[in-house]
This record gives C-alpha cells, sequence and structure tokens, in this order.
C-alpha cells in the first residue's frame, strides 16, 4: 500500500500521519504460561529442558509440552467455550497464509515468520480476542470495541498493517451496535477507517469517512491521549484530503473546482493550527495562479507571509515569497520583485531564520544572475554560501557552491567572450595564458599595444576570484 502522493501541490505540505491516533491508552496482555519447548529448535537442549522439567507430568502437560505454542491456544480456547475467538484465530492464521503464498518465494512477507510461530503475538490475539468474545456475550460492546482498538495498536508495525487494518474494521463494525457514549467510539471507527482508505489510495471514500469524523465531533469536546480534540483532529484531516482532491484537479487543469475546493480545506483548516491555516492559504493561492487570476493569487500569497511571519516558519515563508517572485516576475515587475525578496531577507535576519537567509539570498541571486547582473547574483549567492556553512547542512552547503560556481562562469563569459570577438593575436595569448592559470585575463585586449611581444605576461586586470567555498 501507498500513500497518495501530491503532483502540483507541494508534497511536504501534505504528509499523513505516521499512525493512528490514540483515542485510548494502550494495554499489553500478560504472557501465558503454555509450554513453549516447541520453539527450542536444539536437539541436545530439547533433551536437556525435558530431562529437567518433564517429570510426573499429567497427560494433559505431557500435552502441552509435545503441541505447538498455537495448538495449545485452541485448545486452551475451544475448552473454555470461546469458539468465536478459535475460529477468528484460525482464520487469521490461514489469512497470513494465503498472503504470504500469494506474494510467492522472494517477497518481504516471505521471509517473515509465520503467525503461529510468533508466541508473543499469540499471546495478544488470545487474551484480547477472548476478553472481546466475553464482553459481546454480555452485551458490553464498548469493552469489545476496546478489546479490538487494543489488537488494531498492537499491530502497528508495518508487516503487521494488514492486521491493522483488520482489527480496526472490526472497531467500526462493533462501533455502530454502541449507543451508551454519544457515538465518541463510532467518531473515533471513522477516523480510523479514513486513515485506512487514504493510505490505499481511496481518496473519495476517505474523505466521507472524516467528513463523517467531523460532522460526530462538532461541539464535543473529546480529546485522545496527547491532549488534541477530535473535532481538530477531524478539521485537519479534512483539510489534507481536500487538498489532496484539489491536487488531482489541478493536475486536469480543473481550475475553479480545484479553487473551489481549497477554499473548503482552508475553512476545515482554520480550526486547527495557525501553520496548517498558513499552508492551506498557499495551497489557495497556488491554485488561483494556475487558473491565471494573479491579483488573486499574490493577495492570498501575502495573507500567507502574514501568517507564517509570527510563527517563524522559514518553509512556509519561503514557499510564499517564490511564488510571489515567481508571479511579479512573469508580469515584469522586476522592481516590486526585488522589494518584496528585500524584505523576506531583512524579516529572516531579524528573526535569526538562517534557513530563510538562505532561500532569499538564491531568490534573489537568481533573478540578477537571469537579468545578467552577475556581479550582484554573486554577492547574494556568496552570501547563501556562507550563511548555509552556519547550518551545518552539506547538501545546502554544496547547492549554494554550485550557485556561486554558476553565477562566477557567467560573470567570466563577458571579458571571454570579449577577447573571443577580438579575433586578433593578443586577445588568442591572453586566452591561452589564462587557459595555463586561470587566475589572469586582460579585460580589454584592444588597451595593449599590439607590437609588444611580452604583452602575453604583462599584468592584466584579475578575472574573478573565486572565494574559498571549503566548507570546512
Amino acid at each position: 500500500m501507498s500513500r497518495v502522493k501530491a503532483n502540483v501541490l507541494p508534497q511536504e505540505i501534505l504528509q499523513s500521519p505516521g499512525e493512528h491516533p490514540r483515542f485510548i491508552k494502550q494495554t499489553l496482555g500478560p504472557s501465558l504460561d503454555f509450554a513453549r519447548i516447541h520453539l527450542i529448535k536444539d536437539k541436545d537442549v530439547i533433551d536437556d529442558y525435558l530431562a529437567k522439567n518433564i517429570k510426573g507430568l499429567s497427560k494433559q502437560e505431557a500435552a502441552a509440552n509435545r503441541n505447538s505454542y498455537k495448538k495449545n491456544i485452541c485448545i486452551d480456547m475451544l475448552r473454555q467455550g470461546y469458539h468465536k475467538s478459535f475460529s477468528e484465530l484460525f482464520s487469521l492464521i490461514e489469512k497470513w497464509n494465503a498472503l504470504r503464498e500469494a506474494a510467492g518465494p522472494g517477497s518481504a512477507i516471505w521471509q517473515q515468520k509465520s503467525l503461529e510461530e510468533q508466541p508473543d503475538k499469540l499471546d495478544q490475539l488470545y487474551h484480547f480476542l477472548t476478553r472481546a468474545e466475553a464482553a459481546q456475550r454480555a452485551g458490553h460492546y464498548e469493552e469489545v470495541y476496546d478489546n479490538q482498538l487494543n489488537l488494531a495498536y498492537y499491530f502497528n508495525d508495518p508487516e503487521d498493517k494488514w492486521l491493522s487494518n483488520y482489527f480496526h474494521e472490526q472497531c467500526f463494525n462493533t462501533a455502530k451496535l454502541i449507543t451508551t457514549d454519544i457515538r465518541k467510539r463510532e467518531a473515533q471507527a471513522h477516523a480510523n477507517m479514513g486513515l485506512i482508505k487514504e493510505e490505499q489510495g481511496h481518496v473519495l471514500k476517505a474523505a466521507e469517512y472524516y467528513e463523517t469524523f467531523y460532522d460526530l465531533t462538532v461541539g464535543s469536546t473529546w480529546k485522545d491521549v496527547t491532549g488534541h480534540t477530535y473535532n481538530s483532529l477531524a478539521s485537519e484531516y479534512l483539510w489534507r484530503i481536500y487538498t489532496l482532491l484539489a491536487d488531482k484537479m489541478l493536475e486536469n487543469k480543473e481550475h475553479q473546482q480545484a479553487i473551489k475546493t481549497l477554499k473548503k480545506a482552508l475553512k476545515m483548516a482554520k480550526n486547527g493550527e495557525m501553520k496548517i491555516q498558513g499552508e492551506a492559504t498557499y495551497c489557495l493561492s497556488l491554485a488561483y495562479y494556475f487558473a491565471g487570476e494573479y491579483q488573486k493569487a499574490l493577495s492570498t500569497l501575502d495573507t500567507s507571509v502574514k501568517i507564517f511571519t509570527p510563527l517563524c516558519e522559514s518553509a512556509g515563508l519561503s514557499r510564499a515569497y517564490a511564488a510571489i517572485a515567481k508571479i511579479l516576475v512573469s508580469q515584469g515587475k522586476a522592481a516590486e520583485t526585488m522589494k518584496h525578496l528585500e524584505e523576506f531577507m531583512k524579516a529572516a535576519e531579524n528573526a535569526h531564520l538562517s534557513q530563510s537567509q538562505v532561500d532569499a539570498c538564491v531568490l534573489l541571486g537568481n533573478i540578477y544572475n537571469e537579468r545578467g547582473s552577475y556581479n550582484e547574483a554573486c554577492e547574494y549567492f556568496s552570501r547563501a554560501y556562507e550563511t548555509a556553512k552556519t547550518l551545518n547542512n552539506l547538501p545546502l552547503v554544496d547547492e549554494t557552491k554550485a550557485y556561486c560556481g554558476i553565477a562566477k562562469a557567467h560573470k567570466l563569459m563577458v571579458p571571454f567572450n570579449s577577447h573571443i570577438e577580438a579575433e586578433d593575436l593578443i586577445s588568442l595569448k591572453y586566452l591561452l595564458a589564462w587557459k595555463e592559470n586561470r587566475s589572469d585575463m586582460c579585460t580589454d585586449p584592444l588597451t595593449v599595444e599590439p607590437d609588444k611581444e611580452t604583452s602575453a605576461s604583462e599584468p592584466c586586470e584579475p578575472l574573478l576570484e573565486t572565494p574559498d567555498l571549503d566548507p570546512s
């Protein structure tokens, strides 16, 4: 299963949560007392174990040592009358085996231990399945749900994702039978099912679950174990899923529909953290831009900047100012572009946001470089490089170093081309001399008298001296 990825809007904004929210405090069942001798593979160790422990055992105790751990658990379930738990456990083991066979040799699941060979997991299944069955017989569906949810939380490793999803689906079915908690557990179940559908790529179905989750939590004070209200979680999930839907619309050039959907996303974002509100505003501005509504895009971007600035949110500020610069440059408003970026750099310096300072300098350097103002481009790229070194971010240092090199190469092309275009012997000598030492080149060879044979070795105006770019 793969998470839905954005194709037009920034992927880093739409990161799905790594795991399901914790609506209850997870508990673990105790280890069982069934003999685990069958797990010992070495014959000598088995013989030693038998000599020390298998003396005077009853017939049932001896059978427990002969049987597999799975068989002991199944026998105990049936002996205590937990037929439903037995059937469910057996069904899950068979499903695991079927998944393994379908994947075939060489697959990840093929290399894993079978569920029946993992006694710790069997312990948890035995404990919570039997408790859930006992609660179901008594009509206590809240307890049934909580036991199923504990199993969903327990199987949280990637290799057990299918088990987690299975128990979340069981929770969803059980929640419909609960009538004593004002639909609190039903809200939880819709949230978890939405996350499963989103992870599987079923965005529209996920949106339906999230919308129900939101409707069930309006006006409630319910909180998860981390202190987040259910309604704020629902708002965040809807913001993200609406943005993913809008991304697909933008990919299909359905600009107006995307704008409408992103407005819904922004409405949801306003119920959550300010950072999310800033991201939602930024995404809406991009939709306006793709639709050709540049003034609305700029206005919305300004709002995004106002949200991100007090938060000192470097990534958000950088994206917003980069988008502003792109729009203004496309409209030929170079002076206004420079003004906005200078404001960005000043704000970053005042807030001591080194990453934003680097981004601002790179943006300014790129604009000057494109306009042919190579001295200014070199200056800003060099500032970006020096600031990047303070962040101990080697990839960023390498990136800004490359920008410095590009700008200096462009600046070098000016005197180099003048020598090429001169098409005389002296210019050729200067080029050959520069090729040998790569340090000096006379910027105007026509100012040197052509009858001097030593002219190629005379001091020339220094070309661009590249500053030390050693990141250490």
